[in-house]
């Protein structure tokens, strides 16, 4: 999953976006003498600005679900490449066979000429086989990515009802956000929630 850190690094970002919808919006009532706004989905949020962020490198490298997923990945990836090496190895014999049969002269021209079209079919068929492979698996790392995505989403919208903050922002190496507080940063209390939610969401084991 080369790719995944990179990906799931706008996650927090979709989040922010969900916060600044649900604060902002046409239906928001502020309560006159409290400090707090109420919005629709039942966030509480302060009006003294309140900003939080989340190391999304450690926040993965520690995420159960990710963790699970890259190895279902990991796997299904080794079973297409095993199979791919199965069909091309096959495919080998059959051509080094038919150089050895045309050399020691135990085919007619006619033969030879049909045994390599039909070996040129079966060259096309695994370069085809090959590209499905690729697009396949990169189609389930796209899922798998959607549901880590969604799944950290959702737990930001609930985790922001109690906590309030008008932003999430979401830190990572290279990223834009160069700098976090120690005392907003909030990874471990989000990656404890999210390993829980998870662990709960589990088929339970039958003895």
């Amino acid at each position: 999953m080369k790719n995944i850190s990179l990906v799931i690094n706008i996650v927090l970002a979709v989040a922010i976006a969900v916060l600044f919808y649900l604060h902002f919006k046409g239906d928001a009532k502020s309560s006159v003498g409290n400090e707090v706004v109420e919005v629709a989905e039942g966030a509480v949020l302060s009006e003294q600005f309140m900003v939080a962020w989340v190391n999304i490198d450690s926040l993965l490298n520690n995420y159960d679900m990710y963790f699970d997923l890259q190895k279902e990945l990991e796997a299904k990836g080794r079973k297409m490449e095993s199979e791919m090496n199965t069909k091309t190895r096959t495919f080998e014999k059959s051509m080094l066979d038919f150089q050895d049969k045309v050399q020691k002269g135990l085919v007619t021209r006619s033969q030879a000429q049909s045994m390599q079209e039909e070996l040129a079919q079966k060259e096309q068929e695994l370069y085809r086989l090959r590209d499905e492979m690729r697009m396949q698996f990169a189609e389930e790392e796209q899922v798998k990515l959607r549901q880590i995505q969604q799944n950290i989403t959702d737990f930001l919208k609930e985790y922001n009802k109690d906590k309030g903050y008008h932003v999430i922002l979401s830190s990572t190496f290279g990223g834009p956000v160069l700098y976090g507080h120690p005392s907003i940063e909030i990874t471990d209390e989000v990656l404890k929630g999210l390993n829980q939610k998870y662990i709960d969401s589990r088929p339970t084991k039958k003895e």
